[in-house]
């Protein structure tokens, strides 16, 4: 199985930052596209950023020119810088990951979550 542990949430008044972290384990063979996801209360989950394996990156309009998502291959975690902070950017915040892994001696693909970690912004 694979495992994701995030990192980093927490309280911040509105402007300021934090770097989320998510940190891949498990019979991994490779790792894919590394995304992450937000949902606030009453809400749908949505993706905030992803990046793929090359390197390339896509972001919610939302977030764009405010967070910025990065990855360290070797050590199978993903980060995610929040600058300029809004209320409206409190939620859950989730770390998704494609991946290839062994399962039973086959390489298998897997879509993988983190238990999530929360932001709160404060106005």
């Amino acid at each position: 199985q694979v495992q994701l542990v995030e990192s980093g949430g927490g309280l911040v008044q509105a402007g300021g930052s934090l770097r989320l972290s998510c940190a891949a384990s498990g019979s991994i063979i490779s790792i894919n596209t590394m995304g992450w996801y937000r949902q606030a209360p009453g809400k749908q989950r949505e993706l905030v950023a992803g990046i793929t394996r090359g390197g390339s990156t896509n972001y919610a309009d939302s977030v764009k020119g405010r967070f910025t998502i990065s990855r360290d291959m070797a050590k199978r975690t993903a980060y995610l810088q929040m600058n300029s902070l809004k209320p409206e950017d409190t939620a859950v915040y989730y770390c998704n990951a494609e991946t290839l892994r062994v399962n039973k001696g086959l390489a298998t693909s897997d879509d993988s979550w983190g238990q999530g970690t929360q932001v709160t912004v404060s106005s």
